[in-house]
């Protein structure tokens, strides 16, 4: 539906599209606002929330409670005090060619049609692309700070801001008002974004994005020296609260701040026409990337604070302010080569290595080709992939950074093209085990997946990582104190390559800790490069005690025996979730007899004469299991862990007593005396169907502490609701 244009859908149809929009858009506000870690571009963002509003335009009776166009940001982060903010502060509409900015000036023409001598003027400034932030400043000494928040809410960064240079403690020269609060950008130049990256690899520490990610990150920093350390830069362009306006206009406003200490930016101009801004807006684009700093786009502003308040507001933005964003910077550059690269689940992302150009002020040098179709720009019956693009090494490259952020390519300049230049041809072999990558066919679709993925799955050194983090994880073995970090260190250290190591590591604790100790280490230098301080009293590896030691290796030690759904799914076989791997469980028994018969299944020209036909278990899972079996490279790293871990055979324990055999049971709520899935597993083997909400076909609902929303369901079905420990003295394990 997201594709079906606007004008086609029925009321039915946008009723659910805006419910989707606003659940898409509020995720993507957090991750951005609260996390400083957006998963789209600006442009994709731009696109969902117009699609939003045109919806709303064309459906004004169906604009939900918490439409993203009553909404700005997120809610503020935990971790902080939050601060109520005395005006809102608002985001601005958006402009995206100069169409809609001669819109935006003739409905204020429109609006004040009544003045007929009225001479309207308006701002041009750049659109710093940081963190918002407003300062308080009382009798002219700064005496809180706070991020935008959701609008309404920001987070109190008070002790963050005071390190940053550009905000004076105290305002400078005379007329301040009272009470202001002077609103502006914090950024991060180019300079010292590069600067940070290379002081954070030069201590193994992590890589940073992009400046913009950087400075909020840098801004949320529980130490504050954190935040000195970054060197941040600030320009006030706005205020909020104020017990009188700093000047008549805007322009003058803005001027007063540069007077009070603020530094303000030198782009801003008044102008009154729309030839004027548009001239301004690309004078500002033309000057873009020798700013050394991210901006993405221009404000525009009426000039007259009365006018400002005359035409007022619309709901989460001002009517007398708009933004003119800029369409995504571009070069073009060669591709040097094509690598690929192995992800954490086997897929084979190619990726373009490029002769490096610099794009909005960063140097790009590698851009991602999504998957094999994408390079040929065809598939197999040669007509053209939808956004397929045919790319050879050689080929010089028109590139564009998608929100300012992702690398992309735009095209192939085709005339520049090598006769040397042939059509890439893609591995079918993973380029780190050499086991055969493969495209699955979707059962529902029956068409071809469009990446194609390493049949490696346990041998493969790309796919490791991940699968021990899985391997380990609540819903597999469940070893307590070896989570993703620690699996981490392990690895990277040699002491853990496969599953079987991690039951090996009692007999090498020396490594162990060891290799703990380099960790801390290593943190610390880190915490001392950022904060500038040294420590004192460093105590030496020896000195060191991991008196968690002994409990990890007990908590190994109590896995070598998992139930075998478990073990099952912790092998990480490709479809096999948990509810798959308690059916093979039930089938099949003991591991052996799976491993048995998926070794047959892999053999057999057609997989159906050998594997059993199951209830809930279709083709795609047959052909994951040939996959996995069928790999003998994967025999010995399997025979090494069944060395270490038995298995406890599937056993039903149905008995002609069982008051839950043939019954549907839903969990819900906090179990506290096990866990859902060990809760799950103990009805299957009892006989009882687990399902995952409360409907009709429902006969029981145990319920822990937080249920919610099910307890109300099964009561009005009329299902019998009981708790944890009745549960329990139902299947006769009650004490």
């Amino acid at each position: 539906m997201s594709e079906k244009p606007v004008e086609s859908l029925s009321e039915g149809e946008a009723a659910e599209e805006l419910k989707r929009l606003a659940a898409e858009i509020a995720e993507h506000d957090r991750r951005y606002h609260t996390e400083d870690a957006p998963t789209i571009s600006d442009a994709e963002y731009d696109a969902l929330a117009r699609r939003n509003l045109a919806i709303e335009a064309r459906f004004p009776d169906l604009v939900r409670a918490d439409s993203p166009s009553r909404r700005v940001g997120a809610p503020p982060a935990e971790g902080f005090a939050k601060v109520r903010h005395a005006v809102p502060m608002l985001s601005l509409a958006k402009a995206y060619t100069d169409q809609d900015v001669a819109d935006f000036i003739e409905r204020g023409r429109r609006f004040f049609d009544r003045d007929k001598d009225l001479d309207i003027a308006f701002t041009a400034e750049p659109k710093i692309d940081g963190l918002s932030a407003s300062l308080r400043y009382e009798n002219g000494v700064f005496v809180q700070g706070a991020t935008r928040g959701d609008g309404a809410v920001g987070e109190d960064i008070t002790a963050n801001l005071k390190t940053i240079a550009d905000i004076p403690k105290k305002l400078q020269g005379s007329g301040w008002p009272e009470v202001i609060e002077i609103r502006g950008e914090v950024y991060m130049t180019y300079a010292e974004f590069e600067a940070l990256k290379q002081r954070s690899a030069a201590v193994g520490g992590q890589d940073y994005v992009n400046p913009r990610n950087t400075a909020a990150g840098s801004l949320r920093q529980k130490d504050p020296s954190v935040t000195a350390s970054r060197n941040l830069k600030f320009f006030a362009y706005a205020w909020g609260y104020t017990t009188a306006d700093p000047a008549p206009t805007q322009y003058d406003s803005v001027q007063k701040f540069k007077e009070w200490g603020f530094k303000v930016s030198p782009l801003m101009v008044r102008a009154k026409s729309i030839d004027e801004l548009i001239a301004q807006y690309h004078r500002i684009e033309e000057q873009r990337s020798s700013l050394g700093y991210d901006i993405d786009g221009v404000v525009y502003k009426v000039d007259q604070l009365e006018l400002q308040r005359r035409w007022g507001f619309v709901t989460g933005e001002p009517r007398w302010a708009v933004a003119h964003k800029f369409p995504a910077e571009q070069a073009m550059t060669t591709v040097e080569r094509i690598d690929i690269q192995v992800g954490r689940t086997g897929t084979l992302a190619p990726v373009a290595r490029l002769a490096p150009v610099t794009v909005g002020g960063v140097v790009v040098e590698n851009v991602t080709l999504h998957n094999e179709d994408y390079i040929k720009g065809f598939d197999s019956n040669g007509q053209p992939i939808r956004d397929g693009i045919d790319v050879r090494i050689g080929d010089a490259v028109v590139i564009q950074r998608a929100g300012d952020v992702i690398p992309q390519i735009v095209s192939v300049v085709i005339d520049k093209r090598p006769a040397s230049a042939v059509p890439y041809e893609f591995p079918h072999t993973c380029p780190v085990c050499g086991s055969p990558a493969t495209r699955e066919i979707n059962e529902k679709t029956g068409k071809e997946d469009s990446r194609r993925r390493c049949t490696g799955e346990l041998i493969c050194a790309a796919q490791a990582v991940e699968r021990l983090r899985h391997f380990v994880s609540r819903g597999a073995l469940d070893i307590e104190g070896l989570g993703a970090e620690n699996i981490d260190l392990f690895f990277n250290s040699g002491l853990v390559k496969t599953a079987a190591d991690i039951f090996t590591l009692k007999d090498r604790r020396p490594a162990v800790t060891k290799a703990l100790a380099e960790r801390r280490e290593e943190q610390a230098r880190l915490r001392e490069e950022a904060s500038g301080k040294t420590r004192k009293n460093v105590r030496s590896v020896e000195e060191r005690n991991y008196e968690g030691l002994d409990k990890l290796f007990a908590a190994i030690d109590a896995r070598r025996e998992p139930e075998l759904d478990r073990f099952i799914f912790a092998l990480g076989i490709r479809h096999i979730g948990e509810t798959t791997a308690a059916v093979l469980a039930r089938q099949f028994s003991t591991i052996e007899e799976l491993i048995r018969v998926g070794k047959e299944t892999a053999k057999a020209e057609d997989p159906h004469t050998v594997f059993p036909s199951i209830n809930g278990i279709g083709d795609t899972v047959i052909n994951a299991l040939r996959d996995f079996f069928g790999n003998e490279r994967n025999d010995d790293v399997l025979d090494a862990l069944l060395a270490q871990v038995r298995p406890k055979p599937y056993v039903m324990e149905i008995s002609a007593g069982s008051e839950v055999s043939g019954k549907t049971v839903v969990f819900t709520g906090t179990l506290e005396k096990m866990t859902r899935s060990e809760a799950k597993a103990m009805a299957e083997r009892l006989g009882a169907k687990v399902a995952g909400s409360v409907s009709a076909k429902t006969d029981l609902v145990v319920a822990g502490p937080g249920a919610g929303s099910k307890l109300k369901v099964a009561s009005d079905l009329g299902i019998e609701v009981i708790d944890e420990d009745t549960w329990l003295q139902r299947i006769g394990r009650g004490g």
